[in-house]
């Protein structure tokens, strides 16, 4: 398969496959306009420009980050505009930065919260009837990190 068509511009398929996105995706973000429309070949296929390219590779690395499509709406338009200082984007990505943050406090105390439910069950109910376990009693107590009920055995 040609990388380039005589006119210099990638198909989708190509574009999909230099960029390591599905063709779903590259036609979604033509949807939502973070990248420029296709233009079309006279049998309706799309075809993109380089630039493109570079786009897409941006956005798929945004997302892997895990930045909002907002953020990568705006991350795009940055990347593209000379006349603009980098303050935006280094608020934009400190400003994610505190959500990983505190994502990952939520996900600490979600592991200590478990280990306290398997440690706990370990000790006072394996092997005893299930409806007894002190994991379904913590849990359906609102998940809190002490224990609801002594053991279930």
């Amino acid at each position: 398969m040609k990388d380039l068509e005589p006119t210099g511009l990638l198909t989708i398929g190509v574009l999909a496959q230099r960029t390591g996105l599905r063709v779903s995706a590259i036609r979604y973000y033509e949807e939502i306009g973070l990248i420029s429309k296709a233009a079309r070949r006279p049998s309706g296929h799309r075809v993109y420009g380089n630039d493109v390219q570079e786009v897409l590779t941006l956005v798929r690395n945004c997302r892997e980050f895990g930045f909002s499509i907002e953020q990568i709406r705006t991350l795009v338009a940055l990347s593209s505009n000379a006349q603009l200082a980098c303050d935006e984007t280094r608020d934009i990505a400190q400003e994610h930065l505190t959500a990983v943050k505190a994502k990952l406090a939520q996900l600490h105390q979600l592991e200590k919260n478990l280990t306290h439910f398997i440690q706990t069950c370990t000790a006072t109910c394996v092997g005893g009837p299930a409806p007894k376990c002190t994991i379904l009693k913590d849990i359906g107590a609102g998940g809190s990190a002490q224990p609801a009920s002594k053991g279930c055995c």
